[in-house]
């Protein structure tokens, strides 16, 4: 595994800031595979990625890649600044102090359970949104979430914020575009990192840079075709930014789950994560 410093230098956080791109990196090109003649198209054959054990497979997926474990669970209680700008980053899917998704998180926490642990600080929260910035979150704020961790109200809570921003808008896209599993996996990990806004990296964007090289399924493309396009256009958006610039999660992790034609995502699988090996039998 990779130390904590190795970590936070190269973990990924989940949503760009707003940029402007110059028009040279638009017209960057795209490196595109050929398609596999021998892949039969997987969505009619594979359940989606909400099937509950495709989904805990996502689940780990997406944790070796922001926290070097498989344990995803475990990281209800992870707090951290990572110095890329958005604040805290914190929680099972690296919720932003600096985005919004922090602060819609812990009000809903405290609408569920009033005077929390938490709930003092919705103030703050709404003052920082936007910036970097610690002020009125100093110095308690990480002890303060990693007790509310303790609490299955706040975990609840965690799952449920992100399946509603994250996972579950990258499954029905997915599910519209007629790909399977696995691309409904890579849907669901580019949202994490990089939002669905309107800047030049964000998911959409992504997706409709894809769509400029190859149709989905659902428009009557090949599906490897397609996804290899995806995942050029993913690296591509990682490529912008430093913190994004490892594409390891996408080289040594989603291409390799491809190349095998798993478009089902079926187990076992073995790939690798910024030089860490992870298996899943």
């Amino acid at each position: 595994m990779t130390d904590a410093s190795d970590r936070t230098a190269v973990r990924t956080s989940r949503r760009t800031l707003l940029a402007l791109f110059g028009a040279s990196l638009a017209a960057t090109p795209l490196l595109l595979r050929p398609s596999h003649a021998s892949a039969a198209p997987a969505a009619a054959g594979c359940v989606g990625l909400d099937d509950p054990t495709k989904k805990e497979i996502a689940m780990k997926l997406v944790s070796s890649a922001e926290n070097s474990s498989l344990d995803w669970k475990a990281q209800y209680k992870y707090i951290e600044d990572i110095g890329d700008g958005r604040g805290y980053t914190a929680g099972i899917i690296g919720f932003c102090s600096g985005t919004g998704d922090m602060l819609d998180l812990v009000q809903l926490y405290t609408d569920r359970k009033p005077g929390n642990v938490l709930a003092k600080y919705l103030p703050a929260l709404r003052r920082v949104n936007g910036s970097d910035s610690h002020d009125g979150l100093d110095p308690n704020f990480p002890k303060d979430w990693r007790k509310a961790a303790q609490d299955t109200a706040f975990q609840q809570a965690q799952n449920d914020e992100r399946d509603r921003v994250y996972f579950n808008p990258a499954v029905k896209q997915g599910k519209a575009d007629g790909i399977g599993t696995l691309g409904q996996f890579a849907y669901y990990d580019a949202i994490v990192m990089h939002g669905d806004g309107d800047d030049p990296t964000s998911f959409r964007n992504i997706r409709k840079r894809a769509l400029n090289k190859a149709k989905p399924p659902a428009q009557g493309g090949d599906e490897v075709t397609y996804l290899n396009a995806f995942l050029d256009a993913r690296v591509w958006a990682m490529k912008q930014e430093e913190a994004h610039s490892d594409t390891t999660r996408v080289d040594t992790e989603q291409r390799v789950f491809l190349r095998k034609g798993n478009l089902c995502l079926n187990t076992p699988l073995d790939w690798k994560v910024y030089g860490d090996s992870y298996h899943i039998g």
